[in-house]
This record gives C-alpha cells, structure tokens and sequence, in this order.
C-alpha cells in the first residue's frame, strides 16, 4: 500500500505546547511531500484564518493544490489566497438557542464566522491559553450575539477544564441539538456544536474524492474525540502518545513520541520511510 494524504490535527498533535511546528515535524514533512509526493493536510477544529502561521512554519501557506480542513470539517479551503471551496454552517437561530442555553451553566464560548472568533464569559483558565495563540480574537462584553444574524457561522463550542462536566451537558441539551447538531470534543476542555454531518471524517473522504486518492491511501493522526471520526475513515489510523485512551483504543498505532516530540515525524518515518 503507498500512502498518499496525510490528514493531521493541530493541537496536542502536530503542535507541540507552545503550539509551534516542532522542528522535527517540519523536517520530516518537507521531506516527505518533496520525496514521496505526499500531501499534508491540516484538520483542525480551528478556522482556516487562524492556523496561517502554522501553514507559514510548513511551508503550505498560499499556495496552490494544497489544502486545509478547518471548523471540524465544516470548511474546505485551498490555500492559496484561502480560497473557500465547501463551508457547512449552523443556522444562526441553532447558535442562539446553544449559546443561550450556555448561559445557564459554567462555561465560556466561542463563536466561529469564517474569518473570526468571538469569545464570551472569558474564564481564567481560557484566558491563559488564549494568550498563547496566534491570531486574533474579539472578546465580547456583553452576552448578546444579534449582531452576528446575517454573518455566516461555522461553529460554536463551550470551553470547561472539566471535560465530564461538559459531557454531562449533553443531555440537558438534548432538545436543542437532537438530530440536527453534531457534539464533539477537543483540547480537554472543549465541547464542539457544528451542523448535522460536519466532522473530519467527511472532511477527509470529500478531500480525498476530490484529490482523486483512495481512502485506504489516507492517514489520519489525532489526539482527541473530534478525531475520531476521521481516524475512523482513513486507512491508518495513528494516535499521539499523549491522546486521550478512547481514541487510542481505535487506532492502528500509537506513537512513541508525545506532542512535543514529533508525533507526525515518528508517524512518517514509520510508514512512509519503514525506519522504524
């Protein structure tokens, strides 16, 4: 079998905990898209505006024929001048009902338009590891979002350390989000709201139809549950060191390395490079 896509999460996987390209990673991915054609596609839960400086350290920013999955499969762009080919959004009334339902528990959210991030009831914890990142984020005042009624939305999420606690809201909000939301989780502290149908699983089978590549020709590496559906799909299924056991347990590998270690350097060499 030769592989031909690798598919990869972002946080706690390809970057590491300063939420850098490690240069381990860069190295072994260059060298694999320059040797072997392999193409290497970011899937992340972020928004295709806010991962450019990653796209920078790998060397796929603008460019043409290479590609992002961002929003949890809820957009498809090419990289040159990101370039927006598929997006699937949530209605703006479902955002309001999930966002005024998150009123009444313990948690800060985001909201997702295609090029920003509005963050309401800013929490400590979420504060600290906001600062780390690379883009740019509105901080909302007040807990109204009918300013974003005619704005396209991609995704809303609650933020809680406490991952049992934002599971436990499932069935609470049962009657919102019943068969037309798809719930995933993420970071450890996340709980992801998209439209029925988006994950990154469908992400990586429309990127590979439209690459012409064979599913059983994919590679999917993750970390977390908004990965599983894509690990799930692809034709190796690959689990950082450091991934939640539910999602090692699915898996065809589990990499030696940790995140900041080079998980999608050990995973390359392993199986594109058979030197491990």
């Amino acid at each position: 079998m030769g592989y031909k896509l690798i598919v990869s999460d972002l946080d706690e996987t390809l970057l590491n905990d300063d939420h850098h390209v490690g240069q381990r990673n860069q190295n072994v991915i260059l060298k694999a898209r320059k040797e072997h054609g392999i193409k290497f596609v970011p899937a992340t839960g972020r928004g295709f505006m806010q991962i450019q400086t990653e796209l920078k350290e790998l060397g796929l920013n603008d460019l043409e024929n290479e590609y992002v999955i961002s929003f949890n499969g809820g957009a498809l762009t090419e990289n040159k001048d990101n370039r927006l080919i598929e997006f699937k959004g949530l209605s703006f009334a479902k955002v309001k009902e999930i966002f005024e339902a998150g009123l009444n528990y313990n948690v800060c959210q985001h909201i997702y338009t295609p090029d920003t991030v509005y963050v309401f009831n800013l929490s400590d914890s979420e504060k600290k590891r906001l600062a780390k990142l690379k883009f740019e984020i509105i901080y909302c005042q007040e807990n109204n979002i009918d300013f974003l009624k005619n704005t396209p939305i991609a995704k809303i999420l609650y933020q809680n350390d406490d991952v049992p606690y934002l599971m436990s809201l499932e069935k609470p909000l049962e009657p919102i989000i019943a068969d037309c939301v798809e719930v995933s989780y993420s970071s450890n502290r996340y709980m992801e709201f998209n439209a029925l149908g988006v994950n990154k699983g469908q992400g990586l089978i429309d990127l590979a139809n439209k690459l012409g590549i064979d599913i059983k020709d994919t590679i999917a590496v993750g970390d977390n549950y908004n990965d599983i559906s894509m690990l799930k799909v692809a034709g190796l299924a690959v689990a950082a060191n450091n991934a939640v056991d539910d999602v090692k347990e699915i898996c065809d590998y589990v990499t030696k390395a940790d995140c900041n270690e080079g998980v999608v350097a050990e995973l390359i060499e392993r199986f594109i490079y058979n030197e491990i």
